[in-house]
């Protein structure tokens, strides 16, 4: 039997390890174990990063910092690399679904990035990854830093299924770069990325963001990312929970909202 290891010593090593896989730029970390109500009974963490305190606020650290397949958040990326590497001209291109029939009547159509975006159009993201092709779409994952950076080798599965996969920590990290035009693509990508991700808009907050559902794991899994631009602040987040079907679906962008209001008030 193993000695047990102090409280004390236990709290040092997690915040030693969290340093790790902080940014260069985070000076700060705080859990928030107050926070945990918020999910109920759904297992889950919540990721808030404060880019002007340059503080990172973690409720259920040890699950933020674990990886998992990105689903349709991935999306965001996915977006950035089609534009910047011209495998689409803009967010405007019409692009073919394929034709086949779909789990969601919403995809079985052609439609451009704009608005695949929201309705989460699989066949269509799919196809613009078949555009980018797989040498370009890993090229840019190492290039973004995204996650374990890895396409495998089938390029228009690799964010359902895997091998890709990013943690909460990741999520928020590439999401506050992202709010911020500082990722090393060109500012016209970023742009016309953050305006189809943008969700409401309400006084003079700004809500930008994207759902992910992983449907091939027991339970399944479910993200909402994004960010809060507020009085000229960026506040990143990044939601998993898990999930036992589509009944919950809502509680992704519910518990998110929650802990938005708790952590912003």
């Amino acid at each position: 039997m193993e000695p047990a290891v102090p409280a004390v010593l236990r709290s040092l090593l997690l915040t030693l390890s969290l340093l790790f896989v902080l940014p260069a730029t985070a000076g700060f970390v705080d859990e928030r174990p107050d926070l945990a109500p918020l999910f109920g009974d759904t297992p889950g963490c919540f990721v808030l990063y404060d880019v002007g305190a340059d503080r990172l606020l973690l409720v259920n650290p040890e699950r933020a910092r674990q990886r998992y397949i990105p689903a349709s958040t991935f999306k965001l990326a996915n977006s950035l690399i089609a534009l910047e590497t011209a495998a689409l001209r803009d967010a405007d291109e019409v692009i073919p679904y394929g034709g086949e029939p779909q789990p969601f009547k919403a995809w079985e159509k052609d439609m451009p990035m704009r608005e695949a975006f929201p309705v989460s159009n699989v066949p269509v993201y799919q196809e613009i990854a078949r555009r980018i092709g797989l040498p370009r779409m890993q090229a840019a994952l190492r290039q973004l830093g995204y996650g374990n950076q890895d396409a495998g080798t089938v390029v228009d599965r690799f964010w359902l299924d895997g091998p890709l996969r990013v943690s909460a920590m990741e999520q928020a990290q590439f999401l506050a770069r992202l709010a911020q035009g500082r990722l090393p693509f060109s500012a016209r990508s970023q742009a016309a990325v953050r305006e189809i991700a943008r969700l409401d808009t309400t006084g003079d907050d700004r809500l930008y963001g994207k759902t992910g559902w992983v449907f091939g794991t027991q339970p399944q899994l479910g993200w909402w990312v994004g960010w809060v631009e507020r009085e000229g602040r960026v506040y990143s987040f990044a939601l998993n929970i898990d999930m036992r079907g589509e009944q919950d679906i809502g509680k992704r962008r519910q518990i998110g909202e929650s802990l938005l209001r708790a952590l912003l008030r």
